[in-house]
């Protein structure tokens, strides 16, 4: 009897023990399972940004095209371990990418239904990163307010106030009498002799900007233009009296493109061309055509010298060249307020002269221009004419010149002509989303903004 109830209670202990081994295994297989499970959603995120990072080499090499939307992932022992398939959504103008929005969606195949999504947006950083871009030696006068980056190839005298970094890409320069230097002296590639500049914000020597890139952007601008935007001719073609072009840009994205027949001249002094005659004051003119800016492809391209002025709506970019005769190099006046018709970002302007862009003598006396102003063989400035004073220069945007900016003159410490204020904003909704053709820091897209989709 004792032997029965022994093994009874063998059976029903053992009974018990083997309910609870079999708890604990199922306890420890849930939890391995759930192991796996995190392990794969982990995995499904590195999945998706593996996606992105893919297409994201694919926009950098120009091989799109070629490039799947759906791929397999390997681990390091070259075994698929999971899958990423890809959304693309893009913003283009005159066939080139501006921005590009991937979203990404990335599983393991242990676990498909895991799976994680990940949205990023692509862009180049354009020359709107900065307010002024510069390839010559430059001094800043103490009323000039700069309120973004300046960069210049030469050396930089600045004894304006700065609230961003001021860089150069030389480490010594040679200031002479014209940077106010005498005797000449060798110094920093950043100094300044005021109270006004933030000296913690000097940065020197930084790598150059390449102003001779900026050339191959004109030969494909007229390209695109003529294909799918808006191009004129040289004016003399029109009219054997032709001067150049009147731009009228309008509030509802159009503009009307004058032909100038009569300009007077204007006495006018430049470390350049020494004393001369400034052709730049419109006296005659005749009105040619009314123009709507494409928006699939806003590229106008004019084969003459143009005066721009108006409301711009709109990403639109304008560039002046002559790039039927190697010799002759045209120049953009401006005498007139460019504004936009919003300033929410929808709007913006990039212009491009192949030589200089000049403020003209008779320029508002509160002038305000908005956009991005590129003078890639010449420079921005304002020539010097004898006792023509403005009072206030607005510059919303950048200024990128291959020579030297200047847009009021002084002697012996008395200002001369000019304007006698000067203030410099650069708009950071260009960094991202400027016109086509603008010219970019880096010719790689990165990552500008990165959400997780639920």
């Amino acid at each position: 009897m004792n032997k029965g109830v022994i093994i009874i209670y063998v059976l029903v202990f053992g009974l018990i023990f083997l309910i609870l081994v079999g708890g604990l295994f199922g306890f420890i297989l849930i939890q391995l399972r759930f192991s796996a499970q995190k392990v794969a959603w982990n995995n499904a995120l590195h999945i998706a940004e593996a996606g992105f990072n893919y297409y994201r080499w694919c926009l950098n090499n120009n091989v799109e095209g070629n490039c799947p939307t759906e791929k397999d992932y390997f681990d390091p022992g070259q075994n698929v371990v999971g899958r990423f398939s890809l959304d693309i959504a893009g913003q283009t103008a005159c066939g080139q990418t501006i921005q590009k929005t991937i979203t990404s969606t990335g599983w393991n195949n242990s676990f498909p239904n895991l799976k994680r999504k990940v949205k990023v947006l692509y862009a180049r950083e354009s020359v709107a990163s900065f307010s002024y871009v510069l390839n010559a030696n430059v001094w800043i006068g103490s009323d000039h307010k700069i309120r973004g980056p300046y960069h210049s190839n030469g050396g930089i005298r600045f004894d304006g106030e700065n609230q961003s970094i001021v860089s150069s890409a030389r480490d010594t320069w040679v200031c002479t009498s014209s940077f106010g230097c005498s005797p000449s002296q060798d110094k920093p590639g950043v100094f300044t002799t005021s109270n006004n500049a933030n000296p913690n914000l000097f940065n020197f020597p930084v790598p150059p900007f390449d102003f001779n890139g900026i050339t191959i952007d004109l030969a494909q601008m007229k390209i695109a233009a003529q294909a799918s935007g808006i191009y004129l001719p040289p004016s003399t073609n029109l009219n054997p009296q032709g001067r150049g072009y009147h731009i009228k840009f309008k509030n509802n994205g159009v503009f009307e493109a004058w032909i100038i027949t009569g300009l007077s001249a204007t006495n006018a002094y430049s470390l350049e061309e020494g004393w001369h005659n400034d052709y730049f004051t419109i006296t005659s003119e005749s009105f040619y055509n009314t123009y709507t800016i494409p928006p699939e492809c806003s590229a106008i391209f004019i084969e003459d010298n143009i005066w721009p002025e108006g409301e711009v709506k709109g990403k639109v970019s304008i560039a002046s060249a002559n790039l039927i005769n190697p010799n002759l190099d045209t120049d953009t006046i401006l005498q007139g307020n460019i504004d936009y018709t919003k300033l929410d970002g929808s709007d913006g302007l990039t212009l491009i002269g192949e030589r200089n862009v000049l403020i003209g003598p008779q320029s508002s006396d509160q002038m305000k221009i908005r956009g991005i102003f590129i003078a890639q063989k010449g420079r921005f400035a304002r020539n010097h004419y004898p006792n023509n004073f403005r009072n206030k220069l607005e510059i919303f945007g950048s200024i990128i010149s291959n020579g030297r900016v200047g847009t009021k003159w002084t002697s012996n410490g008395q200002m001369v002509s000019g304007y006698s204020n000067r203030e410099s904003y650069f708009d950071s909704n260009l960094v991202y989303s400027a016109p086509p053709f603008t010219p970019n820091i880096n010719p790689d897209f990165k990552v500008i903004r990165w959400q997780e989709l639920k």
